[in-house]
């Protein structure tokens, strides 16, 4: 999820308020009772991400005003941070649907490459999209372009949608300047420029096992139409965006905010004034919100749409994302309840008294807070400063390694716990299970695999 490195970096470490074995047993029966009540009571996730919170607290002994107050703190810092972000991206997915530059963009991609080839194109999308982007943006910006090559294609929805999911989700914990990996970097002393291309090494041979290869297996596993949810005006105009055009549209923001990151790297001075414009340009609420407004022109314009037509996409992206905004912003909530139980460090205290390769016990420790909190950047952060004692002395490779076998863990079984999860589930139109055997597996895949290329690396640099 989408947070401040500098803010999770001071909190990700929360005192235990129980024992060990009974944060256990409360982590595991809130996460029994949210999966219960959606599976077979067929209660509505949002409310079965509330009752799981209080279980949580409940049985890990928490006073019931604070667990009101973690899920609150949760729900509000994920609609915060995540929810203007889609409302945003659910704007300029609309626009590009129905203005018919979805379209233009699949009818390009599925008229120059063969069936076989699809979802190979889907993954190098989304790697390519998820290289400054946060997986959230990423996934809302890609949606229409997934559902329409589905359709076209007569592929499974999974079979093109996890390879770009993989693309997105790889290129989030393994490839600076990401939150995680970058700070994984910074807390170790890594050199950044080393782990970055290490990174790419590694996220390559991972993308094609947990895309392409992962996602065949997971198409046949789960088999759904693509959802409506962006298809486009009833009757569609023969005037549309040129490819050209509605591509610079879609890596508009992509632009803006690889912009930001490159300056934070290459100037690295907050007082330089070319620096503090990228920031704020890059800034993902502000380009996102940049790309809302060129769109206007370079799409709906583009489409022969007048200031009332526009108006009226607008108003059409907002309603069918509401129910995501709130299961989104309770998963946070949930995930906030569970951290506050501190049972994240209990789970890496437990890890760091077993006797393990650094690169090995960087990964578990990351795994392990990864299932606690459901969050990737917060697995990454906790994890890289538990280790930051055991690697004094090492050399350059061997950190930017551990920073890879950290981020490696941070991608791992993504459940109940992570917004993440409810934002496919929702936007593929999953059920539970089903998200779990093609998401949750899928981050599974990417984080053993990743691992396993991190070893491998070791051995030979």
């Amino acid at each position: 999820m989408i947070a401040s490195p500098v803010a999770l970096a001071a909190t990700s470490l929360v005192e235990p308020v129980a024992a060990g074995w009974q944060l256990l047993v409360a982590a595991l029966a809130g996460i029994a009772v949210i999966v219960g009540l959606i599976t077979w009571l067929k209660v509505h996730p949002f409310l079965a991400l509330i009752l799981g919170a209080g279980v949580v607290g409940a049985a890990a002994g928490q006073n019931l005003n604070d667990v009101v107050t973690s899920f609150s703190t949760g729900f509000g810092s994920t609609a915060a941070s995540v929810g203007i972000l889609i409302a945003l991206g659910a704007m300029f997915a609309k626009l590009l649907a129905d203005s018919g530059g979805a379209d233009q963009i699949v009818d390009t991609i599925v008229g120059r490459a063969s069936t076989r080839v699809l979802p190979w194109a889907m993954v190098l999308v989304g790697a390519i999209i998820g290289l400054p982007m946060f997986f959230e943006i990423g996934l809302v910006l890609l949606m229409p372009v997934i559902y329409l090559v589905a359709r076209r294609s007569g592929l499974s929805l999974i079979t093109v949608g996890i390879p770009a999911l993989a693309g997105l989700s790889a290129m989030h914990g393994f490839v600076p300047p990401h939150p995680g990996p970058l700070t994984a970097v910074q807390a170790l002393h890594a050199d950044l420029g080393l782990t970055l291309g290490l990174g790419i090494i590694v996220a390559v041979p991972t993308l094609v096992v947990a895309g392409p290869l992962f996602g065949k297996i997971a198409g046949r596993w789960v088999d759904v139409p693509a959802p409506t949810t962006f298809e486009g005006r009833d009757e569609p105009s023969e005037q549309r965006p040129s490819f050209g055009v509605t591509l610079a549209s879609i890596l508009l923001p992509v632009v803006l905010m690889l912009g930001k990151s490159l300056a934070d790297i290459v100037i690295d001075d907050p007082g330089q004034r070319v620096q503090q414009v990228l920031d704020i340009l890059g800034t993902p609420l502000v380009a996102l919100l940049i790309a809302v407004l060129v769109g206007f022109f370079t799409l709906g314009r583009s489409a022969g749409m007048d200031r009332s037509a526009l108006s009226s996409v607008m108003d059409a992206a907002l309603p069918p994302i509401a129910g995501i905004l709130l299961i989104v912003s309770a998963g946070g909530g949930f995930k906030q309840v569970l951290v506050d139980t501190g049972i994240g460090t209990q789970l890496a205290d437990w890890a760091k008294s077993a006797h393990l390769s650094v690169l090995v016990l960087a990964w578990l420790l990351a795994v392990l807070i990864r299932l606690a909190t459901g969050s990737a950047t917060v697995a990454t952060i906790t994890a890289s400063s538990l280790v930051t004692g055991l690697v004094q002395g090492a050399g350059n490779t061997e950190l930017s390694l551990v920073v890879l076998a950290v981020g490696a863990g941070s991608l791992f079984f993504s459940h109940v716990n992570d917004a993440g999860f409810w934002l496919v589930k929702e936007y593929f139109g999953l059920s539970v299970g089903q998200t779990i055997k093609s998401w949750s597996l899928m981050e599974t895949v990417l984080s053993v695999v990743g691992l396993g290329v991190v070893l491998l690396l070791n051995l030979v640099v």
